[in-house]
């Protein structure tokens, strides 16, 4: 399924793995984001890290009459405080997509599946 964007000169198809992908690689850059989680974690059974070739497996795009809902599942640092991370997430991951589409979105929903130790001796 794609995003139908029509202007002036024509029409833009914009797959929801595309935009997927966009969000996902904004939440791996940000402070305090672990990695991406499944979001099956019913059948996956944990939470899991992915690595970046799956960004995609961990974020819901769902496409309203053009308002676009985003749903992240995330797994957050030890010791890093889970709403402020949320709340920085959720501003940056809208801005870049409406920067880098024009896209209109209307939600992005954090779901925090875990929280690990952040190895700072590396």
């Amino acid at each position: 399924m794609a995003l139908e964007i029509k202007n002036e000169l024509g029409s833009i198809d914009i797959a929801m793995d595309v935009i997927a992908n966009i969000a996902g690689g904004a939440v791996v850059e940000s402070y305090g984001v672990v990695g991406m989680a499944s979001k099956h974690q019913v059948r996956d059974g944990f939470a899991e890290l992915l690595g970046k070739e799956n960004y995609a497996r961990g974020v819901i795009v769902e496409n309203n009459e053009g308002d676009i809902d985003i749903d992240l599942y995330i797994i957050v640092g030890y010791g890093i405080k889970i709403s402020e991370v949320a709340t920085n997430l959720q501003s940056t991951v809208k801005y870049k997509l409406e920067k880098t589409l024009g896209l209109n979105i209307k939600s992005v929903n954090i779901h925090v599946q875990g929280v690990r130790i952040i190895n700072t001796e590396d």
